[in-house]
C-alpha cells in the first residue's frame, strides 16, 4: 500500500504518455459568462491540456505529448510554440500578466530519470533559449506576480508538498506554506495583494487564499467536494474553480465528473457554471479572456 507521499508523487509526475490511456477526445472549449454558453474551439482525438489565454486576445496555448502549440481563437490554425531543448512540458505553464514572458514547467532527465523531476523555465513569448529558474525538483509553476518580478509553485522538498516563491530572474526560493498535507495551484490576484490556492490543511481539499508573504491563510470553500485551481478574474471580483464532483482525497485525477464553479468575493456566493467529464488537463492553470468576460477549458470523453 503506498503512502500519502508516494502517492501524490505519482499523481504530480504522470509522464506525457502515461494519463492518456483512458482519453479518446480532448475538446477545447469557451464559457461564456454573460450567455452562459459553451462553445467549442477545438476537438482532436488525442489528449491536450491546460489552456492559456493570451494577453491579446488571439490565442490559447496548450500542452500535448510533451510540446506546446498555440491555437487560434476560432480553431482553425494549431502551430508548434519552439521551446528549445525542452521537450518534456508538462500542464503548468502560463503568461506573464505584460505579455511579454511564458514560464514552463518541463519534466527533465535528471540521473537518467525523467519522472517527478519537472523544473521551471522562463523565456520570450515570441521564443528563444529557455532559463531555468528553479534548480530543484520537483517544481510546478501555477502564478505570475503582477509586476513580472515573482513565480509561484508548488515543490517537493523533504517528502512534503508546499507552495514557493522564487524570483522570475532566478534564485533563492521560499516557502510560504507549511501545513503537513498537499497544498498546490498558487495564483496571485490582479493586484497582487493575494494569494490563492488549494490546500488540504482542512482535512479536505478546499480553496485558501493567503496574502503574497505567505501570512493569514485563510479557508473560502468548505463542501463535499474537491476543489481545486482557484484563478482569479482579470478584475478580481471572482475566480473559476474546478470542483470534483465526488471527493477525491488528495489526487487530481483525469476523466472524473467535474464542474467548473464561480466564486464571488464580494459576498462569498458560488454558483455551478457546467459539468463534464475532466479533471486532470481542464483548467491547471490561468485561463481568463483578457476582457475577464470568458474563460477556456478542457474537456474530455473516454474509450
Amino acid at each position: 500500500m503506498k503512502t500519502i507521499a508516494a502517492i501524490l508523487f505519482t499523481v504530480l509526475t504522470i509522464p506525457p504518455m502515461a494519463s492518456q490511456q483512458s482519453i479518446s477526445t480532448s475538446t477545447l472549449e469557451v464559457f461564456d459568462l454573460e450567455t452562459r454558453k459553451r462553445t467549442v474551439i477545438l476537438r482532436e482525438n488525442t489528449h491536450f491540456e491546460a489552456p492559456n489565454w493570451s494577453k491579446d486576445g488571439q490565442y490559447f496555448i496548450i500542452n500535448q505529448e510533451g510540446g506546446l502549440y498555440t491555437v487560434s481563437l476560432d480553431g482553425k490554425t494549431k502551430k508548434v510554440l519552439p521551446t528549445g531543448t525542452l521537450s518534456r512540458c508538462n500542464n503548468d505553464h502560463g503568461i506573464s500578466f505584460d505579455g511579454n514572458t511564458l514560464a514552463i514547467s518541463n519534466n527533465d532527465t535528471i540521473n537518467g530519470n525523467a519522472s517527478g523531476n519537472s523544473r521551471i523555465y522562463t523565456m520570450p513569448i515570441s521564443g528563444g533559449t529557455p532559463k531555468r529558474i528553479t534548480p530543484m525538483a520537483p517544481s510546478y509553476w501555477h502564478g505570475w506576480s503582477p509586476d513580472g518580478k515573482t513565480l509561484v509553485y508548488t515543490a517537493r522538498r523533504n517528502g512534503h508538498w508546499d507552495i514557493y516563491s522564487i524570483p522570475s530572474e532566478g534564485g533563492k526560493e521560499m516557502r510560504l506554506t507549511d501545513s503537513p498535507g498537499l497544498d498546490d495551484g498558487p495564483e496571485y490576484s490582479p493586484d497582487g495583494k493575494y494569494i490563492y490556492y488549494n490546500s488540504m490543511q482542512s482535512g479536505t481539499m478546499e480553496i485558501w487564499r493567503m496574502w503574497a508573504d505567505g501570512s493569514n491563510q485563510e479557508q473560502l470553500t468548505k463542501d463535499a467536494y474537491s476543489n481545486w485551481f482557484a484563478h482569479p478574474s482579470p478584475n478580481g471580483n471572482q475566480f473559476v474553480y474546478i470542483a470534483y464532483l465526488e471527493d477525491q482525497g488528495d489526487r487530481h485525477p483525469p476523466m472524473k465528473q467535474v464542474a467548473l464553479r464561480l466564486y464571488d468575493l464580494e459576498d462569498g456566493t458560488i454558483q455551478t457554471l457546467c459539468e463534464f467529464t475532466g479533471g486532470q488537463g481542464t483548467i491547471n492553470v490561468p485561463s481568463w479572456s483578457p476582457d475577464g468576460k470568458r474563460f477556456a477549458f478542457v474537456s474530455y470523453s473516454g474509450r
